[in-house]
This record gives C-alpha cells, structure tokens and sequence, in this order.
C-alpha cells in the first residue's frame, strides 16, 4: 500500500510542533529572548521536569531550538529559537488567533444551548 505524500508531510509537520507543551514552549522562546531550563519551568508551572526536557530534546533535534552551555560553574544552559525555529511564528500566530475565535465560538454556542434549554 502506498502512503499519500501530502499526508505524509502533514504528519511530519504536526509531530514535530503538537503536544501539550510544544506550542507554549516555542511561544515563549519566540518572543526573542534566551530562557534557561528554569526559566521555562516557571513559565510552565503545570509542565514536569521530565516533560520539559523531553519536548526541549525533540525540539533540539528538530533545529527548532537551540541548546547552548556554558561551561561555568554551576553550569549554564539557555535555550532559544533557531533561525529554522521562527519559521513557524507565522503559523502558530494564526494557530493561536483560531484557537481565540474557537472558545469564543463555543463559548456562544453553549450560551445559546443554555439560553435553548431555560425557554
């Protein structure tokens, strides 16, 4: 059976940006300035240590977010968005305006359906 190639690249595209964490991971980098690992965490105060730095991992991995260490004591690491990276500020920009008109989409919707039900 052969795979369907636009799919294919949707698929590719998706796993490397999708997941809980992922897109509030790149919003924060995208915003220009280095973060170390705790800087994120407390950015990310539901996010757990271990989920962290995977998503940090496969974003690294990707060329989306760079890795630096400085090799200090005690041990200085950052992470920032690629060159690559900011590509995809246009797209989860207009990713983040959907998910806006979205709740506010259902948020009518369950007024509505609320509104329906006391009438």
């Amino acid at each position: 059976m052969q795979k369907n190639p636009v799919q294919c690249q949707f698929v590719v595209a998706l796993d490397s940006i999708v997941g809980k964490w992922k897109p509030i991971i790149l919003y924060h980098l995208l915003q220009g300035k280095p973060l170390r690992f705790n800087e994120l965490r407390r950015l990310l105060p539901d996010i757990t240590q271990r989920m962290l730095t995977l998503h940090l991992r496969e974003l690294e991995e990707e060329e989306i977010v760079k890795r630096v260490i400085y090799p200090q004591i005690p041990l200085k690491v950052e992470y920032s968005i690629t060159e690559y990276g900011m590509s995809l500020s246009p797209i989860l920009e207009t990713l983040h305006q959907w998910g806006v008109a979205h709740v506010e989409r259902k948020q009518l919707k369950k007024e509505k359906n609320e509104q329906t039900e006391t009438d």
